[in-house]
């Protein structure tokens, strides 16, 4: 029987950071918090209908309802109004987080053309990783036939590591593809 990814994590990776980063205990080993499916809409503006699209998708890909992010401030240039609903992000945590990222390391990252790996340069400075994926068809639930428009979305992995070397080593360990 295959391991899920939690299971990898709790048996083989904080084993191998605690004898990597010299940790005196378990607790400091960095593990993931969360990880945030975000997808901007640009032209929910003027057409809610993409909006309604943009939920659907992200809900069938993550197994999770949605939030609908609004506007902070209008802006004149993009005919914006503060308030006014432009994206949509989902916030994943416990079982439905290592689901959706051993579908992503496994299953989404290897049908991308041409893939050579994630940058390695993506981090933030506190151990927080952020991947754009370019379009939504890399996901096994996402059928061809019922987009409208191909659309991308950020994956931000957020973890508990104070440097990004130690959240590089925890993602490197956890299959995640980087780039050499």
């Amino acid at each position: 029987m295959a391991k899920t990814l939690k299971e990898h994590y709790e048996k083989e990776v904080k084993k191998q950071l605690m004898k990597s980063f010299a940790y005196k205990n378990v607790f400091q080993v960095p593990k993931i918090e969360k990880v945030v499916v975000n997808r901007g809409i640009g032209i929910a503006a003027s057409d809610s209908k993409a909006l309604d699209v943009a939920v659907q998708e992200i809900a069938m890909i993550t197994g999770q309802k949605p939030l609908i992010t609004k506007a902070k401030k209008s802006i004149a240039v993009f005919k914006l109004r503060a308030k006014q609903p432009i994206g949509c992000k989902v916030t994943l945590r416990g079982k439905r987080m290592f689901q959706f990222l051993d579908k992503l390391i496994n299953i989404s990252l290897p049908k991308i053309r041409d893939f050579k790996g994630v940058s390695p340069k993506s981090f933030d400075g506190r151990g927080n990783y952020t991947l754009g994926v370019t379009e939504q068809l890399i996901f096994p639930e996402v059928d061809y036939d019922k987009i409208d428009k191909i659309r991308g979305m950020d994956i931000t992995i957020c973890t508990t590591a104070k440097t990004d070397n130690e959240a590089r080593e925890l993602l490197k360990l956890l299959g995640v593809p980087f780039r050499t």
